[in-house]
């Protein structure tokens, strides 16, 4: 699972696509906190990451959003600047 970003102790990853891993998302891990987010709307839906956590996760993927999209889609993988 390619690691796409580093920020506030945060670890972005995204698998390779599967059918079974619709819809597209990614993984985020905070220590021993993990989370799926959505790439449509940021919001996570499976998980125990804190609030706090869960909205910098969000704002990196408003950020980067069609970024994201774009490597779901093509699996081809690439390292994000950090939000701040």
């Amino acid at each position: 699972m390619p690691v796409i970003s580093r920020f506030h102790g945060i670890v972005i990853k995204m698998y390779l696509r599967q059918k079974e891993h619709n819809p597209p998302h990614i993984h985020a891990i905070f220590g021993d906190y993990v989370g799926m987010f959505s790439l449509s709307d940021g919001e996570m839906y499976e998980g125990d990451i804190p609030p706090k956590e869960q909205r910098l996760v969000k704002a990196f993927v408003l950020k980067y959003r069609e970024a994201l999209l774009m490597m779901w889609n093509t699996q081809q993988f690439s390292v994000l600047e950090p939000i701040e």
